[in-house]
């Protein structure tokens, strides 16, 4: 049944896309101004929301319950886990909007903050990045991956994200229609954020096989094709598993990301770079509350527009890869305590994006202000290369950005079709061949309608159809919240502390002793003892 549901639902969107894609494009136009216009505070609200229940959760009691057994190690050595972390951290986000976001909102910031192109504007163009990639997004991973693995390693329920609302819905209700209805909305976010990336990777490897001389000017003929190539990849590495090579190309990757930076870094304004990162961490700070408060009444169409823009696609684009990500962090991260998982989804993979966007970003505003213009090459994704003209061997640097691009995509876009796999077929951690390919086929052929939907702007249209298909699964996480809130206040460790507390109050008592003046002495009675649980 989630099988059928979801797949009719993504396959009309790709049958309407391809027949009529005006109409599509038309009624996708209204529903995202609709959803701006009236719901926009929404994402903003319960992004910020998101971080103070995680924060919430770290910081009390719960945070020392464990997401296994009491006695449970950890399955991987810390510095395993958070090597997978940062690996998590990395994607095709920071490939295509490291150079492209700070820059933008150095030379336009966001309306109504300071003038463009000033000393202000280096300030705040580095605190809307964080903004943007560090204390929210993981926040909001942190959320559903918490609540996957403590259901999962802690009460012993199925890996699905309606196994989660057993508590809020009952276990008939969470196994029957209405976890059903929650899993076809997972799997939709999923494809959806799934296919947006892919997108991204179209436009990045399209404007450097431009840059590079080896494609006339890219069309949509140009990146539909790099789309169904790219899916070719990553539904092979998804049917092959990972020892046949997958887990080998991400450490690949990653090595190949450190290196970009560090050569940026190197050759690049290293001293700027040096002296942004207090900078950038100071300024984030100080213009948090401004930052996530800012909804469309502080500033009228202006404001609402860059939203739409920026702000609430990524709490859009975020929410819609949580299914994913979660269940990824959460399979990682057995016998850690809550207040461990907390600390390092957030802190490490936030750590990764501030170095990496102050080393791109920051070398593209110092060659900014030096007078080359990077922020004005024909398109975002081309603006990378654009600073890396500015450096030795430009070409090999551009190959290697396309190939960091592919391999980004090929190893996180296999894991999403397995994801949506296992999410049709009831929680089994190896769903069927065929199932996987399915969805790694419908992700390639979604991302080319939503590319299409753009028209001239292929950008816009990853981004207005990732903020539609993402809204619902706003509803399923604040009841994912609430469910998760509701199954840590039974649990064991929890109700055996409070038992302690309890029987520590009715069994204490203070006597008048003549040689101990003022003691308190224990006096256990059988029942007392045996409430207790202790002799």
């Amino acid at each position: 049944m989630v099988f059928a549901v979801a797949a009719g639902l993504v396959l009309a969107f790709v049958g309407w896309g391809v027949l009529g894609t005006d109409s599509l494009a038309s009624a996708s136009t209204s529903a995202l101004n609709w959803i701006i216009r009236n719901l926009g505070w929404a994402f903003v609200l319960t992004a910020s929301g998101f971080v103070v229940f995680a924060l919430w959760l770290a910081l009390s009691r719960y945070g020392r319950v464990p997401l296994g057994r009491d006695d449970e190690a950890p399955e991987f050595s810390t510095v395993s886990w958070v090597a997978m972390m940062f690996s998590a951290g990395m994607g095709i986000g920071l490939m295509f909007y490291g150079v492209n976001e700070p820059l933008t909102h150095f030379v336009t910031p966001p309306p109504g903050t300071v003038e463009g192109g000033s000393d202000q504007a280096v300030q705040t163009a580095m605190a809307t990045t964080m903004f943007h990639w560090t204390l929210h997004p993981w926040a909001i991973y942190a959320v559903v991956g918490l609540a996957i693995a403590y259901g999962s390693f802690r009460r012993g329920r199925k890996q699905l994200i309606s196994s989660a609302f057993a508590p809020l819905l009952g276990e008939r209700r969470a196994d029957g229609g209405a976890g059903r209805a929650i899993d076809v909305l997972a799997i939709v976010a999923t494809l959806f954020g799934s296919a947006a990336s892919l997108g991204l990777g179209a436009l990045q490897i399209g404007s450097g096989l431009e840059v590079a001389g080896w494609a006339g000017e890219i069309g949509n003929a140009v990146l539909v094709g790099v789309i169904a190539v790219l899916t070719a990849a990553f539904i092979a590495s998804a049917v092959s598993g990972v020892a046949k090579g997958v887990q080998w190309l991400s450490n690949v990757n990653m090595v190949l990301a450190v290196v970009l930076a560090a050569f940026v870094f190197v050759v690049g304004p290293t001293v700027f770079v040096l002296n942004l990162v207090p900078t950038a961490i100071g300024d984030y700070f100080r213009e948090l509350a401004d930052m996530a408060g800012r909804t469309a009444a502080s500033g009228g169409d202006a404001t609402e527009k860059w939203l739409s823009g920026w702000t609430i696609f990524y709490w859009a684009w975020w929410i819609s890869w949580t299914p994913f990500v979660g269940m990824f962090i959460a399979r990682i991260s057995r016998g850690r305590t809550i207040r461990q998982f907390v600390a390092g989804v957030i802190l490490v993979p936030s750590g990764v994006s501030l170095v990496w966007f102050v080393i791109l970003g920051g070398s593209a505003i110092h060659a900014q202000r030096g007078g080359t213009d990077v922020a004005g090459r024909s398109t975002p994704e081309a603006q990378l290369f654009g600073l890396l003209d500015t450096f030795p061997w430009a070409g090999l640097t551009t190959v290697l950005v396309m190939l960091l691009v592919a391999i980004f995509f090929v190893s996180g876009a296999d894991a999403a079709s397995v994801v949506m796999g296992t999410l049709t077929q009831r929680g089994s951690i190896a769903p069927s061949r065929g199932v996987v390919v399915f969805w790694g086929a419908l992700t390639g052929l979604v991302a080319a309608v939503m590319l299409l939907l753009g028209g001239s702007d292929a950008l816009k249209g990853l981004q207005n159809t990732t903020i539609i298909a993402a809204l619902p699964f706003v509803v399923v996480m604040i009841g994912l919240c609430v469910s998760l809130a509701k199954d840590l206040r039974s649990d064991p460790l929890i109700r055996k502390e409070e038992r302690v507390a309890e029987v520590m109050d009715e069994v204490t008592t203070r006597i008048d002793d003549p040689e101990h003046p003022g003691d308190t002495i224990p006096v256990v009675d059988e029942p007392v003892a045996e409430r207790a649980g202790r002799p």
